[in-house]
């Protein structure tokens, strides 16, 4: 059975995400996402609301587990037994920094290999970042993130 991990915040998570994960399931049996805090950002959803959104946006997708996650990814990789690491590139910065990362994984845990996917040209302008700004403002995001994250972000204005 071949594997890999999907790390990430996910704040939340995005079609953007989403497109990853179905191309990642082309070619893995098992994806485990590994919902992480990130030591540069805040988020603006706990870790149970972010679990919780990405459960409710996967419709029980078969070969996929949800977690969450502290540390390092190559130990968290080698704990849930994955050969691969997955990320997602959307822009040339990206290339850059998932580059760096997935030299420093390589020389931590050389038997796991980084996989990077493309999102789709109607997600590939999409982050997380930007659909918190859009919808802040009251743009419309429906198109962009699953309903799930549309109710969750219409729940945390209304607070």
């Amino acid at each position: 059975m071949k594997s890999a991990v999907y790390p990430g915040t996910f704040d939340p998570i995005t079609n953007g995400h989403l497109d990853i994960l179905k191309q990642a399931l082309i070619i893995f049996d098992r994806v485990v996402i590994a919902v992480a805090p990130n030591v540069s950002k805040s988020p603006l959803f706990s870790l149970e609301e972010r679990l919780q959104m990405i459960r409710q946006s996967i419709d029980k997708e078969n070969g996929v587990e949800v977690i969450s996650s502290e540390g390092l990814t190559v130990e968290l990789a080698r704990q849930v037994k994955v050969q691969a690491i997955i990320r997602g590139i959307r822009t040339g910065e990206d290339l850059a920094a998932e580059n760096q990362m997935a030299l420093m994984n390589r020389h931590l845990a050389p038997e796991l290999t980084t996989i990077a996917f493309f999102p789709g040209e109607p997600f590939a302008y999409v982050s997380s970042s930007l659909i918190k700004e859009v919808h802040k403002f009251g743009g419309d995001i429906t198109h962009h993130v699953p309903p799930a994250v549309v109710k969750a972000l219409e729940e945390k204005r209304g607070k």
